[in-house]
């Protein structure tokens, strides 16, 4: 099964021919040349494609496009607030460096300790919220600057430095 990278939200319908603008965290001004289809989680973890007519960009993070068979405002509107995957490939090649996206599946180490993937990004206001799996079970990192010591994207790895008895959280004590 395909790994999807949540990358933005269809925010609004734009004009009467059916085109949406998908709001994006790539980190970059781009209007996705080459990409064929966007994936809409219809159901949990039911990732339905729907494949681009067109694509254009509108701002460093706003993309005006067109779905196949969406040619109506009307047909368009049932796509408001749905969040926009692309595939892990895809991710990769439309996401800046510099975007906190781009850290997904990036190891994250405290120490020489590995803890795991990033699984998703959580973005707050304050601060990105890494999700991982330790041990079969969730936990939440808080990624800021007082818990990333070093991001190494050579290897992709990201090395933090937690508070005291933030995983014990989390993870049942043995």
């Amino acid at each position: 099964m395909p790994t999807y990278t949540k990358i933005g939200k269809l925010v609004a319908v734009h004009g009467v021919k059916g085109e949406l603008i998908l709001q994006h965290s790539l980190g970059k001004k781009t209007s996705l040349p080459g990409l064929q289809a966007i994936f809409i989680e219809e159901k949990k973890n039911s990732f339905l494609p729907w494949f681009l007519e067109s694509s254009k960009s509108r701002s460093p993070d706003e993309i005006l496009i067109r779905l196949e068979g969406v040619h109506t405002r009307e047909a368009a509107m049932k796509f408001l607030r749905k969040e926009v995957w692309f595939t892990a490939p895809d991710a990769i090649k439309f996401v800046s460096k510099a975007s906190p996206v781009s850290l997904l599946g990036y190891e994250l180490l405290q120490g020489k300790k590995k803890l795991g993937p990033i699984l998703e990004l959580i973005e707050q206001p304050q601060q990105l919220i890494g999700r991982l799996e330790i041990s079969g079970h969730e936990v939440l990192i808080p990624l800021n600057p007082d818990t990333i010591v070093k991001i190494m994207h050579s290897k992709k790895q990201v090395l933090v430095d937690l508070p005291e008895g933030l995983l014990d959280i989390y993870l049942p004590s043995t």
